[in-house]
């Protein structure tokens, strides 16, 4: 008589237990009259804590990139239509906090920085898209989101060369993913080389992509690493202007329009207030505040925009590229700060 072992239920793989739990999350209740899903509460409760003084910019990605990479963003659309008005207007509260007279200083020692580095970028990302077989159109994304201000300056070059759909997203995919990586790393690195402020504001301003993740490092590091970080980043900013009409000159488009960042000039007002009417800074604290929430918030909604489908959409090429950039940029301008500024 044969007798039949029953087989032991194989243990619940990590994936499945995942999408398990992002099922369960999904249904709907009802609370207060409303039909609410848990993804929606773990949004809310992840979104309230970046606005306790217990979160910071990295954290605040960091609880982004956790929720996009587990059960997902559950108001992708809405978030991603606030990050860049959020983002501009946190820039311009900063303002209120910042003295016109050392902006002036920090922007005098930025200049001869913004000018070699943009052009240097700009060069090596040719050949280099070149030697990697990319595109043109990707190549020249990639390297004016590096050399400038990221996504910023891939959205007012994009329309230029009247990119295609997909090669924005890997463009932008590969500058966001780079971005997250530095908002990280670079405060330890600047502790472990003993960087001073004024070094490591300004650094992180030629270095890193994103005025967002710019902010957010220089203001883990210390206000006055912000201050000049701030000011040299959109000072660089401005280049989208004169690098977008070179753009539509070498590649030949004709009858295109350039966007233009006036949230800069918000910013600069916001300084001059500061700067020369007293009575401005009996809210100018609480505007810096706010400001620094709003940033917080920003780098949250980054974050949970990440999701796993866009970082695999970038593939290797364009992130080999991008990082290749990344590291000759951030390199060169650190051994040149530390050893001039």
């Amino acid at each position: 008589m044969k007798t039949s072992l029953q087989r032991p239920p194989e243990a619940a793989k990590p994936g499945h237990l995942l999408t398990h739990f992002s099922q369960h999350l999904e249904q709907p209740h009802r609370v207060l009259g409303h039909s609410i899903t848990g993804r929606q509460v773990l949004f809310g409760v992840f979104l309230v804590f970046c606005l306790t003084p217990w979160a910071s910019p990295p954290v605040a990605l960091a609880l982004g990139l956790v929720l996009a990479q587990t059960v997902g963003n559950p108001f992708l659309t809405q978030t991603r239509a606030l990050t860049a008005k959020l983002l501009q207007y946190s820039v311009i509260g900063l303002g209120f906090g910042m003295n016109a007279h050392a902006a002036v200083q920090a922007g005098r020692e930025g200049v001869l920085f913004t000018v070699a580095s943009i052009t240097g970028t700009l060069v090596l990302g040719f050949f280099a898209g070149r030697w990697l077989g990319l595109g043109r159109h990707v190549t020249h994304l990639i390297s004016c989101g590096t050399a400038i201000c990221g996504g910023s300056a891939i959205a007012a070059v994009g329309p230029v060369l009247r990119a295609k759909e997909e090669e924005l997203s890997v463009a932008l995919g590969t500058v966001f993913i780079l971005n997250a990586i530095a908002l990280f790393a670079f405060p330890p690195l600047g502790h472990l080389l003993s960087m001073t402020q004024n070094q490591f504001g300004l650094w992180c301003a030629i270095a890193i992509h994103d005025t967002s993740s710019v902010v957010g490092a220089a203001a883990a590091y210390g206000d006055q690493a912000l201050q000049v970080a701030t000011t040299v980043k959109l000072a660089r900013a401005l280049w989208i202007i004169p690098v977008a009409l070179g753009t539509a000159v070498v590649f030949k488009q004709k009858d295109v329009k350039v966007k233009v960042p006036y949230f800069i000039l918000g910013f600069i007002g916001a300084m001059l207030l500061n700067t020369y009417v007293p009575a401005v800074h009996v809210a100018g604290p609480a505007v810096v505040y706010l400001a620094k929430l709003g940033l917080t918030v920003t780098l949250f909604f980054i974050g949970a925009g990440l999701s796993a489908k866009a970082i695999k959409a970038v593939g290797p090429k364009p992130f080999v590229l991008g990082t290749l950039l990344w590291l000759v940029i951030s390199v060169v301008s650190l051994y040149v700060i530390l050893h001039t500024v």
